[in-house]
């Protein structure tokens, strides 16, 4: 089981903030602001006795909860960052053959049959693969994982996976996967979530039937992982971004300043220490890699 208390998620953040100050990046006035506020918070009854225990379970499981609204939410606005991004890496591809790994509800999948790819869409969740249809009818969907993968070797000249190995905790099989089915010269695409972002509480939450708090896994892998595992798997890099939208930039709508109830949290625990937040919030938020399958 997971704890997850308000109070020590927000005095993180403030302790997050001072770390940064500390290596330069902030005044002393925001130092003693944030000293301040750290009181201020220990103080607010509001906060007091609000933990509550999460039960991790697989992302399928959290997923199906969350397939009816997953577009509307933007993935807590993450689509606006690396669409673009895998969008101008795929637009310098030749059309051919595409998969979408860990599909969800084929937001890239369409993207790739508007270039004029052929489209394949593999998932673990039922419910994402049913909305995936709707969205692209012309592609062809298949119950799968990343690390087994219902394809044939070489079968593929392009692999986009987006937000989806945040959830493995063992990146090896899935990279080997990626380059089994990647004909030569193919391209990998990744999108990820940064392990800063994880740090400070992105992840996918449900309720249980008795309304018991659920999470996806959520791993927190250095680039050397993704590295490691692409390399073994004889994967050439070709880019490498780690975006972030800032507090005051983001495309999501402000919460309350009311700390709110879990299935908020972290977002409406943000808006009660906005100062702290804005200062956190230029840490990158997603892991983009291109990666090559060479031609020989």
């Amino acid at each position: 089981m997971i704890y997850q208390d308000p109070l020590a998620y927000l005095l993180g953040i403030e302790g997050s903030a001072l770390l940064d100050a500390w290596a330069g990046d902030h005044d002393q006035a925001f130092v003693e602001d944030r000293v301040a506020e750290i009181r201020r918070l220990l103080a607010d009854g509001k906060l007091q006795n609000r933990g509550v225990l999460a039960e991790r379970v697989a992302a399928d499981v959290a997923y199906q909860q969350q397939a009816p609204d997953y577009d509307a939410n933007a993935g807590g606005g993450l689509f606006a960052i690396d669409e673009p991004v895998i969008t101008e890496w795929l637009a310098h591809r030749e059309v051919g053959v595409a998969l979408d790994a860990a599909c969800g509800t084929g937001r890239f999948a369409r993207i790739i049959a508007d270039l004029g790819h052929t489209v394949i869409g593999v998932d673990g969740s039922p419910d994402m693969l049913q909305l995936a249809r709707e969205r692209v009818p012309e592609g062809e969907f298949q119950l799968g994982s990343v690390d087994r993968l219902p394809l044939a070797d070489r079968s593929v000249d392009v692999v986009v996976c987006a937000l989806a190995l945040v959830h493995v905790s063992d990146l090896g099989p899935v990279f080997a996967e990626f380059a089994r089915v990647l004909s030569p010269g193919g391209a990998l695409l990744i999108s990820d979530v940064h392990r800063e972002l994880t740090t400070i509480g992105s992840g996918i939450k449900g309720l249980g039937p008795d309304g018991e708090r659920r999470l996806a896994p959520a791993y927190r892998h250095p680039l050397g992982d993704y590295l490691r595992a692409a390399l073994a798997a004889g994967l050439e890099l070709r880019g490498c971004e780690e975006p972030a939208i800032h507090w005051d930039d983001s495309p999501l709508a402000r919460p309350s300043t009311e700390i709110g109830d879990w299935p908020a949290w972290p977002w409406s625990l943000m808006a009660y220490v906005p100062e702290a937040t804005r200062a956190v919030s230029g840490r990158p938020q997603l892991l983009l890699l291109h990666f090559a399958q060479p031609a020989s």
